[in-house]
């Protein structure tokens, strides 16, 4: 069997061996810190698009999502107009849902008025302690840190960030560590050089 990632012979958590492209983003994103309020904007943006839907579909538009929404730069979406609005829900190579979209370009907004980076605000919710799960049945939807951010971020005008897409979204960006004990991604057994 060629080694395309998926075969390598490497445990991992057991999302992440179904498709190529779910081990790449396992194996080189999910979970490691991100910064930056363009790439925090992009993470809840997608997991905002992702709510209902497979991960995998997020992942294979991806590229398109980036090129549609102006790489996620909060300043450049929040200038999108209804124009843009009917663009977007021409675009095939997005997941074309009004009410997704019109969130996002309203999140844009959102995040501008924020007193604080969007970066710095969604780190303050990290957990003081987090305990990786033992097996993915250990894995929460929701923890009292993602019921607070989405209160937090609804409060400050943000929406389609629930409870449930803001754990989600603390899993994907490093807020929390939730590879499973025996994946070689957790904590314990990646090596030094994995990061």
């Amino acid at each position: 069997m060629p080694d395309d990632g998926v075969h390598d012979g490497r445990v991992r958590c057991a999302w992440a061996g179904s498709e190529p492209e779910y081990t790449r983003y396992h194996d080189e994103e999910w979970g490691r810190p991100v910064r930056g309020v363009t790439a925090m904007f992009e993470r809840l943006s997608l997991e905002g698009f992702q709510s209902g839907l497979s991960w995998i579909v997020i992942l294979r538009k991806r590229p398109a999502f980036r090129a549609a929404f102006a790489g996620f730069v909060p300043e450049e979406v929040a200038r999108f107009d209804d124009a843009d609005v009917e663009r977007l829900l021409g675009d095939a190579g997005i997941v074309r849902n009004r009410s997704k979209i019109a969130a996002t370009i309203s999140n844009a907004r959102a995040v501008l008025d924020l007193d604080t980076p969007l970066d710095d605000l969604l780190w303050s919710f990290a957990p003081a302690s987090h305990v990786p799960p033992a097996t993915f049945a250990d894995v929460p939807a929701t923890t009292p840190e993602s019921v607070a951010m989405a209160k937090e971020l609804k409060r400050r005008g943000l929406r389609f960030v629930g409870p449930t897409t803001c754990y989600a979204l603390m899993q994907a960006v490093g807020l929390v560590d939730d590879h499973v004990a025996e994946c070689w991604r957790s904590a314990p057994q990646r090596e030094p050089w994995a990061d």
